[in-house]
């Protein structure tokens, strides 16, 4: 059976049908990651977004239990070039069709790939809808273009009431705004005691769980449009060390008094080369942002600038000059991608264990 995806500015790509029979519409972006496309299309942070994968072949290896990074994938469509219908690997359990059709996600195989990326790089994301062959497509594109992006993302994937995930060693309030398992399970594995909190929790009810510290989790679309967690942010900062990651780190330059601005079509991968402004060392990391920290609005802040992207000079890292907070804009938790930038879990404990000295000692 044959799908089509519409543009907005009147492109047209049909295919082959896999996965859901549901039309969704979205933001339509491209990932450069050749593996790890189970936890890209589980990624909170790519709610409400139809996902083009650049390398050829997706679902080779199949899918596993182990790989997701959300319970509920909040995608709206997935396009690749091959989808593998017999994959091969120990640890399959079902075929990425299989879990499209679960997941009611739509997903459309056999376009020109390269050609919607080279789309997307020239003009930026573009508003687009994955849908049969038999609708009017002047409408579908005239709806697209005159139906603003939804701004309520975060709102969407974040959890609904708090939660914990006990352990022995400190006690760290993670902030859910579309939170990657990965982070989680990067503190879990350190014995932190993390108390899960929805993206809306006030600095008030953070401080009354006596936490050790705040880490801020990544979360799909613009950091303005979470304004309660910038208040929140501002209420907690020099009282608690804090860590944010891709939106989390957004959320805290906003709160400090940085700007922040849509890019042109993102950074999408796991392959992204970070400089550290101290050492001058280059990380590969995974990225997944649509919006990016405007450097010059650092100026008036009181962030130092610790990381940039070697591809586009963009902002990857500030840290406060005053208290005890830092936050870079990749993931250092590499769910998918390389594990770099894994020690970064183990220096916001050392920051909090420095922090606590302090304290104690004052």
């Amino acid at each position: 059976m044959k799908r089509q995806l519409i543009l907005e500015d009147g492109s047209i790509f049909v295919g082959k049908a896999f996965g859901s029979d549901i039309e969704k519409s979205g933001e339509v972006v491209f990932n450069t990651g050749m593996t790890g496309y189970q936890e890209i299309l589980s990624d909170p942070s790519y709610c409400a977004q139809i996902v083009t994968l650049t390398y050829p072949l997706i679902g080779n290896y199949g899918i596993n239990r182990d790989d997701f990074e959300s319970i509920n994938p909040s995608i709206h469509g997935l396009i690749v070039k091959e989808a593998t219908e017999v994959p091969s690997y120990w640890r399959n359990e079902m075929t990425l069709d299989e879990l499209l059709r679960v997941k009611g996600i739509p997903g459309l195989a056999g376009i020109d790939t390269r050609k919607l990326t080279k789309l997307i790089r020239a003009n930026g994301t573009l508003k687009g809808k994955m849908c049969s062959m038999d609708v009017l497509t002047e409408k579908i594109i005239r709806d697209l273009q005159e139906t603003p992006l939804k701004r309520n993302q975060v709102e969407q994937v974040s959890i609904k009431a708090p939660y914990a995930s006990p352990g022995r060693g400190y006690r760290i309030v993670l902030v859910d705004f579309g939170m990657k398992h990965g982070i989680l399970r990067e503190l879990t594995k350190r014995k932190c005691d993390v108390v899960v909190v929805p993206y809306h929790t006030s600095a008030e009810e953070i401080l009354r769980l006596n936490p050790d510290g705040v880490m801020l989790s990544n979360g799909p679309g613009d950091p303005k449009d979470v304004p309660e967690a910038i208040e929140m942010i501002q209420g907690i900062l020099g009282k608690i060390p804090l860590f944010g990651i891709c939106l989390g780190h957004q959320l805290f330059a906003l709160a400090c008094g940085a700007d922040s601005q849509k890019m042109k079509f993102g950074h999408r991968g796991s392959n992204h080369p970070v400089m550290d402004m101290k050492t001058g060392r280059v990380a590969i990391t995974s990225q997944n942002h649509g919006y990016t920290v405007e450097a010059k609005s650092l100026e008036a802040t009181d962030l130092e600038i610790t990381h940039v992207a070697v591809n586009d000079e963009t902002i990857e890292g500030v840290k406060h000059s005053v208290h005890a907070a830092f936050s870079v804009q990749y993931h250092p938790e590499a769910s998918p991608g390389p594990e770099d930038s894994n020690a970064l879990f183990d220096d916001f404990i050392t920051l909090i264990t420095t922090f606590k000295g302090e304290k104690t000692y004052a």
